[in-house]
């Protein structure tokens, strides 16, 4: 079995979902390209010598809707023999792209492949793809009856079955931009981030961390979910959720260079990590938000790991609750969780964030000369991913 390594992973600055915001004047596909490219060269790979394009994207339809992977191949003006397809396992898109691309190489399918996830949320909203449908159909509705509730909802259910506080919530939803800040002006992210050029100029850095961010701010800010009906059916909801203490809408690209450990040595190229163990699962779809928990247990039995054998998780921050649940369910070290920040701070690109994530992970590890990271993402539905990787 061929041994799958990473040789590079880069991202985008993140930008403000906002017609106003640093990456909002640039169509997908374009910002995608970027970063393609510039993982291309470089790397001084032979671009005709990727075997595919994994591209997670979750809101597949308009200017996202035409195979984004390949366009942005084809955009960036790279060879047209080599495929691509997307990846749609909601926030953990790209994440499990790279579980694709990494299976497949050991597999003995293909040797090098580029994992990578775009969303322009700006462009293309949340939601898009629904076109205001319903989704689940009759015999789900019936299942599931009185029926499931959005991802916001079940971030306050989460934090009233752990019995997390507003202040609590509010505390760590602070301390992401405190990180975020700390790496962006150490000079942590440089190595990360590629330059993305727009119309108004090239942009270098993420627009997203609030530096002034306190407990004291955040207080003052009213929960977004609340409403008599849900409150009657959870009594136990407290409604502490508010745009502060949530992950926020951004546009990003990402991009993870994979291939054979045998084709990296071929090239003449470093292998920065390997991977020791994936998994996916479900958990219960209505608290939507708690499948990180398993998939951990999981993914570590895998590995015939402890929790305390990994010095760095990145727990994707699409609401506080859920990385506190994480921390409080696995007795966590909070001081290796998001230690540069999260999606609370950085933005949460949804198809994306997988690479993004794994992106800090990896820069972070070498960095510190720490050797294992995991990762785990909520998706909606109640699924996680979950990944460990060995700095080399």
């Amino acid at each position: 079995m061929k041994t799958p390594v990473i040789v590079d992973a880069i991202r985008s600055p993140m930008g403000r979902a906002k017609p106003d915001g640093a990456l909002a004047q640039v169509h997908p596909v374009d910002l995608l390209a970027q970063v393609l490219e510039q993982l291309v060269l470089r790397n001084q790979l032979d671009p005709g010598a990727v075997d595919d394009v994994i591209c997670g994207c979750v809101s597949q339809a308009g200017e996202q809707a035409g195979t984004p992977g390949r366009m942005a191949w084809l955009a960036a003006g790279l060879p047209a023999h080599v495929p691509s397809t997307t990846i749609d396992r909601k926030c953990g898109s790209s994440q499990q792209a790279v579980h694709f691309a990494a299976q497949a190489i050991m597999a003995g399918a293909q040797d090098i492949v580029i994992a990578c996830g775009i969303e322009s949320m700006s462009r293309v909203p949340m939601g898009s793809a629904r076109m205001g449908q319903n989704t689940t159909g009759a015999r789900f509705d019936a299942r599931y009856a009185p029926g499931l509730v959005g991802q916001g909802v079940a971030a306050d259910l989460v934090a009233a079955k752990w019995d997390l506080g507003r202040t609590e919530l509010d505390a760590y939803a602070a301390r992401s931009h405190q990180r975020a800040h700390a790496a962006q002006t150490s000079g942590a992210f440089a190595r990360e981030i590629v330059g993305i050029d727009t119309p108004a100029g090239r942009v270098t850095a993420d627009e997203t961390i609030r530096p002034s961010t306190t407990v004291e701010k955040l207080a003052t800010l009213k929960p977004v979910f609340e409403s008599a009906e849900l409150s009657a059916r959870f009594p136990q909801i407290r409604w502490h959720t508010t745009a502060g203490n949530a992950s926020q809408t951004t546009d990003g690209a990402a991009a993870m260079l994979i291939m054979s450990e045998q084709r990296a040595q071929q090239l003449g190229l470093r292998a920065r990590a390997r991977f020791v163990a994936f998994d996916v699962v479900g958990d219960d779809p209505l608290y939507m938000l708690t499948a990180p928990i398993p998939a951990t247990q999981r993914v570590l039995a895998k590995a015939r790991m402890r929790l305390e054998d990994i010095a760095h998780y990145e727990i994707n921050e699409a609401f506080a609750s859920v990385p506190l649940a994480w921390q409080k369910e696995l007795r966590a070290d909070g001081e290796r969780l998001n230690p540069r920040g999260g999606a609370i701070a950085l933005g949460h690109p949804l198809g994306a964030s997988g690479v993004r994530l794994m992106t800090t992970l990896l820069h972070a590890l070498e960095d510190s000369g720490e050797r294992y990271g995991l990762q785990s993402m909520c998706e909606a539905g109640g699924m996680a991913n979950a990944t460990i990787i060995e700095r080399l």
